[in-house]
């Protein structure tokens, strides 16, 4: 039986491990006839991609040559291995002569580049797969630092074999005209409705793949705000959402849930205090509620990985995802990188959040927290540097949306004031203009209303 080696990095019978002895061969003698090709090879092949030891030597010495603009050839490199003690380390002369003796064709470089790339993802899957067995043996290793260490592995495993794809013009304006034309044909938007129709107007609804970041104060109504839009999009869509709460337990969102769709008060629906008529409109909301595709994770100290799990057991039960929601960026941890750093830290969570949403091509919402700066302003209207902590949150967001509210800080206004009225500040947007959308703020049942009708109505 093959075992791992964890000091070698290797199995002990090697000869099993997949491997492409040609064409490896012919992409070194491509490398020694045409530095575009060495230019192209570059960019996606590295020197473990290279089964053979000696063809990893060679790879090596040709990328630092090329580095230090040295020319190429089969008596350059000869030169360069032997002055470096690496000649008889590759076996010899011989070697580089057989890589001379092959007649390469670049058109095809790009395939045979391929098929060594296979052959390498294919070892380093069953690398992964021998160290997951025999980490399995170490009774002393917690199993959820095996599971998280194998998800991490096998997810940039699928990322190699995603790899970087080009595309021509042709193929992306034929695309996009493709796209430009189904949409002419349908009146609906191109991405989800918020059901805030100002919102939509602005953004054509949420988009697949954009990180959006909904900020504001404490008790500004953030997660009042992404519980309305979950629900709109639940009702409208039928679409599987998924909902990250790190500062509420799921009993207490289920509770805000049922006040917003009841317009029972929280503090009577919680005492049980009802009449007949509330009572059999809870029933009612509660059975509509019971079969939405709505999932509530209140895991504290959340995680990327654990992020990315648990949307791909989503993914995998439901076999589609709507919208991810994240209340709040600054409660996320990520353990393993910048313990000394919460800036550093946030800005390699802002940036992985946005590979989710790339990864999953879902519209992602993060909650996120301003900074105390607001409140030192005689205009508390939040802009774009008060968001807390970072400057890759502005950065890594497609969408910036701000809520604000006048009466959260002039709660004596005289009673003709507009106290519910809250504004929705669209501080960045990617692929849109900016601007203030007016919301109504239904202070006792804790959600949004859209301020006026439907112009569309």
């Amino acid at each position: 039986m093959q075992k791992f080696n964890e000091t070698t990095g290797q199995l002990t019978i090697e000869r099993y491990l997949p491997h492409h002895f040609l064409a490896e061969k012919i992409i070194l003698s491509s490398l020694l006839i045409s530095s575009e090709a060495i230019d192209f090879t570059l960019k996606t092949v590295t020197s473990e991609t290279f089964y053979f030891r000696n063809h990893q030597e060679i790879y090596k010495a040709i990328i630092i040559m090329y580095k230090q603009k040295l020319p190429i050839d089969i008596l350059t490199l000869n030169t360069f291995l032997q002055d470096n003690g690496l000649l008889e380390r590759i076996g010899g002369i011989n070697v580089l002569i057989e890589l001379i003796n092959q007649i390469p064709n670049l058109v095809y470089l790009e395939e045979y580049i391929r098929l060594i790339q296979d052959k390498f993802l294919r070892r380093s899957l069953i690398k992964l797969g021998y160290k997951t067995i025999n980490s399995g043996y170490i009774t002393n290793l917690p199993l959820e630092t095996i599971l998280r260490e194998f998800e991490t592995e096998a997810f940039n495993l699928t990322n190699k074999i995603k790899g970087e794809t080009l595309s021509n013009s042709a193929e992306l304006f034929s695309n996009v005209f493709s796209e430009l034309k189904k949409n002419s044909l349908n009146s609906s938007l191109s991405g989800l409705s918020s059901g805030f129709y100002h919102l939509d107007s602005f953004t054509q609804g949420f988009q697949k793949s954009d990180l959006t970041i909904l900020a504001g104060r404490p008790s500004m109504g953030k997660t009042a705000l992404s519980l309305n839009i979950t629900l709109n999009i639940i009702k409208n869509y039928q679409l599987p959402i998924l909902f990250f709460s790190l500062e509420m337990s799921k009993e207490q969102l289920i509770y805000r849930l049922l006040s917003n769709e009841t317009n029972i008060n929280q503090m009577r629906l919680r005492s049980g205090k009802l009449s007949k008529n509330e009572w059999l409109k809870l029933i009612k909301k509660i059975k509509e509620l019971s079969i939405c595709p709505l999932f509530l994770d209140d895991t504290p100290n959340l995680s990327i990985q654990d992020i990315r799990s648990k949307i791909k057991t989503i993914i995998f039960e439901q076999n589609k995802i709507g919208l991810v929601i994240i209340d709040y960026l600054q409660l996320m941890q990520n353990s393993n990188f910048y313990k000394n750093n919460r800036v550093q830290e946030l800005s390699y969570i802002t940036r992985s959040l946005k590979s989710i949403a790339r990864e999953f091509k879902v519209p992602l919402i993060v909650l996120s927290q301003l900074s105390r700066n607001v409140e030192s302003r005689i205009n508390k209207r939040p802009i774009l540097s008060d968001l807390r902590e970072s400057g890759s949150i502005e950065q890594d967001a497609d969408l910036v949306l701000m809520l604000y509210r006048d009466n959260y800080y002039n709660f004596n206004d005289n009673e003709n004031a507009a106290l519910n009225s809250a504004e929705l500040i669209i501080a960045k947007q990617r692929n849109g203009p900016t601007g203030t959308i007016e919301l109504c703020f239904d202070a006792t049942h804790m959600k949004f209303l859209n301020i006026q009708q439907d112009p569309k109505n």
